[in-house]
């Protein structure tokens, strides 16, 4: 069993999905409960399925949540850039998410080798 609060890789994937809600607050209305919801959606479930994995008793486990967390962080992705092309994003406030994003990814997938 891992202390996921102690894993850098939970504690950015959670910031992000704080800058996911902040970052959609001002998208139109209509969005809602559509690209807003899945957005969030998608990126709260990165530390969620962090966590979750985190509390299985073994390591096999363990990288199978990683591998959905990794899972919901490219839809996340694709959404993203779908929220920037149809004009809900600026371009600056993608670059920073998309970075983030990629840190996270790659931190998780790091993670994941050495298990």
């Amino acid at each position: 069993m891992h202390k996921y609060q102690q894993l850098n890789f939970w504690k950015k994937s959670k910031d992000l999905s704080i800058l996911v809600y902040e970052a959609t607050t001002c998208f139109p209305i209509v969005e809602q409960y559509s690209l807003t919801n899945q957005l969030r959606r998608s990126a709260v479930s990165i530390p969620s399925n962090i966590a979750e994995g985190a509390s299985r008793s073994s390591n096999k486990e363990f990288k199978r949540f990683i591998e959905i967390a990794n899972g919901s962080a490219y839809e996340l992705q694709t959404q993203l850039l779908i929220s920037k092309e149809v004009g809900y994003l600026e371009s600056e406030k993608y670059e920073v998410l998309n970075a983030e994003l990629l840190s996270v990814i790659q931190m998780m997938n790091k993670f994941k080798s050495r298990l």
